[in-house]
């Protein structure tokens, strides 16, 4: 029998790589999205995917739809990775994040349980819940201390997977995910911000110097398209449970700089300290990157550290690509897309 898996948030970066996934295995895969007014397919049609799923309209908000959908598929597997994911957003649009990455969820767990209690659910947490962090290396069990609208929004949705697990015995999983990167981030995010801006400097579409913010911030970085092969994982086990999705290895936003910057033939030298720094290439001397303040957040998670250990022993999950290899992938695929004109 073919299975049915529903993905919301399908149009992102993750969406794609899953859905990617799940088709090799043979799944019918019903793509969930929020229909906008300009071209949002434009990740799954570089997947050469969007042929191959069936697409459906979504809403996190909208509860009478949620519930149409899942009344009418009855879906084997339901992955919720749709959110407002953008960090630096969630402070100026923080009551919209609290519906849609809370309360949205809470739809969601609502009607699975009212009509389609055998699905097996996960949902898309995220390393932003430590924020603060309380240990060094953080795990399932580390205590949580957000430090943003949406790492709070995310820990709500969090609880209340682990509160439907418990109290009504559902098969719902949460991943507890560190940064994840892939050629198919989108360019609000810091590292694609960084790749796409060296692709249109080695292409000759800029001469501006890139613009960032706390250089000094560091963060657990892998690659997507090995992530999602945990998500499968977690719903593919007999009993739900919690799992940390990372690679314990923590790099500075500065590191990601200069890995990216080799990929672009950049030898980078830094000068200067804090909202005063900036990066000269060694080659030509020329300013390439410097600090803005406008970029620093309300509130600095400084440090995130996770431990896959429960992952890799229960699941079986490896990441695959490592922390250069990931830098080099996202530059060589935004350099060919700057000329082809698509970037």
């Amino acid at each position: 029998m073919t299975k049915t898996a529903m993905i919301t948030g399908i149009t992102g970066q993750d969406g794609g790589y899953l859905a990617k996934f799940l088709l090799s295995k043979g799944y019918h895969v019903v793509g969930l999205y929020r229909r906008g007014a300009t071209d949002t397919f434009s990740k799954l049609k570089e997947h050469g995917i969007l042929d191959k799923i069936e697409m459906k309209d979504f809403d996190l908000l909208e509860f009478s739809n949620i519930c149409r959908l899942i009344k009418k598929y009855q879906p084997d597997e339901f992955y919720n990775l749709a959110a407002q994911s953008f960090v630096a957003a969630s402070w100026s649009e923080p009551i919209y994040t609290a519906q849609a990455d809370g309360m949205g969820v809470l739809y969601i767990l609502e009607a699975i349980r009212e009509f389609s209690p055998h699905t097996h659910f996960y949902q898309a947490s995220t390393s932003e819940m430590f924020g603060k962090i309380q240990e060094p290396v953080q795990s399932e069990t580390t205590p949580f201390y957000p430090r943003s609208p949406y790492g709070c929004a995310k820990l709500m949705a969090h609880w209340l997977v682990t509160n439907y697990r418990e109290s009504f015995g559902l098969h719902v999983s949460s991943g507890i995910l560190f940064n994840h990167e892939s050629p198919m981030r989108g360019k609000e995010f810091v590292t694609r911000k960084i790749t796409a801006h060296f692709a249109e400097m080695v292409t000759g579409l800029t001469d501006k110097v890139l613009e960032l913010g706390n250089l000094n911030a560091k963060r657990d970085w892998g690659f997507a398209g090995d992530y999602v092969e945990g998500m499968w994982q977690m719903l593919q086990q007999e009993k739900s449970d919690t799992y940390v999705l990372a690679t314990n290895e923590t790099h500075s936003i500065r590191e990601f700089v200069e890995e990216a910057g080799k990929t672009a033939g950049f030898e980078i030298e830094w000068q200067g300290e804090g909202i005063h720094e900036i990066g000269i290439d060694k080659k030509t001397e020329k300013t390439i990157v410097k600090v803005n303040p406008e970029f620093y957040r309300p509130a600095e998670v400084e440090v995130l550290l996770g431990n896959p250990a429960k992952a890799e022993k229960v699941l079986g999950w490896r990441r695959k690509v490592d922390f250069a290899g990931l830098a080099r992938m996202m530059v060589e695929a935004d350099i060919e897309r700057a000329h082809k004109g698509t970037l």
